[in-house]
């Protein structure tokens, strides 16, 4: 049975201060419990370190033939990617995989102005091809890119959708075959599931990094 759930109807225990220690979250972050890829957006600091930021809420669309645009949904107006990306107008999304999440997450405490974020996460820097960022070598697919816009997500808000075109692609050759390593599974792209949660008791289910596996097909008949 379907039940209507209040945005500000919450348990007690996701009061504002818990939210925001979570990274500014809402109530509804728990209840849809919605999955979104995890990537690492790489730049340059003003100070010529490197930047790196473990991201999610995003997504992917082509538009047309050319265009390969990123909309990233939640980015903070305070943070050092922000910054670098106003300052440069480009970065690399980096796609790891799960060997290497534990390094990825690193990058969140390893994050002050001196710190070259990649190395010191344990990752390798290297050049992008068609960009002035680094990229995560580690990483089996990054996505150079370059900045459109920014858009507020309400009046006021700290934090800002980022729309941003790709402009290459680089890709470990052995995830072109889903048969081999492929991009799927557990050994292919990491999906942010923020912890599903019961709307009326507040229990909350641990989860790890979310994996995508195929289902059954469905013949494509729209009519």
């Amino acid at each position: 049975m379907k039940k209507n759930i209040s945005l500000v109807e919450r348990p007690e225990k996701f009061s504002e201060q818990y939210l925001k220690a979570c990274g500014n979250l809402s109530w509804y972050d728990f209840v849809t419990a919605m999955p979104s890829l995890v990537f690492v957006v790489t730049g340059w600091k003003s100070n010529g370190k490197e930047n790196a930021c473990l991201q999610s809420w995003s997504t992917f669309a082509g538009s047309g033939p050319d265009q390969f645009i990123c909309i990233m949904g939640k980015v903070d107006k305070g943070g050092h990617m922000y910054q670098s990306l106003k300052e440069t107008g480009v970065c690399v999304l980096n796609f790891p995989s799960n060997d290497i999440y534990d390094r990825c997450i690193k990058t969140i405490g390893n994050n002050q102005f001196e710190t070259d974020e990649i190395t010191s996460s344990g990752l390798t820097a290297e050049k992008a091809s068609k960009v002035n960022a680094p990229q995560i070598k580690e990483c089996f697919l990054n996505i150079e890119c370059e900045f459109l816009w920014e858009h507020e997500l309400f009046a006021g808000s700290r934090e800002v959708a980022v729309a941003l075109r790709a402009v290459n692609i680089c890709m470990d050759s052995e995830r072109y075959d889903q048969s081999a390593l492929g991009r799927y599974g557990k050994n292919g792209y990491l999906f942010q599931i923020d912890q599903p949660t019961n709307p009326e008791t507040g229990e909350i289910a641990a989860f790890g990094p979310g994996i995508l596996e195929q289902g059954d097909p469905v013949p494509w008949i729209t009519k």
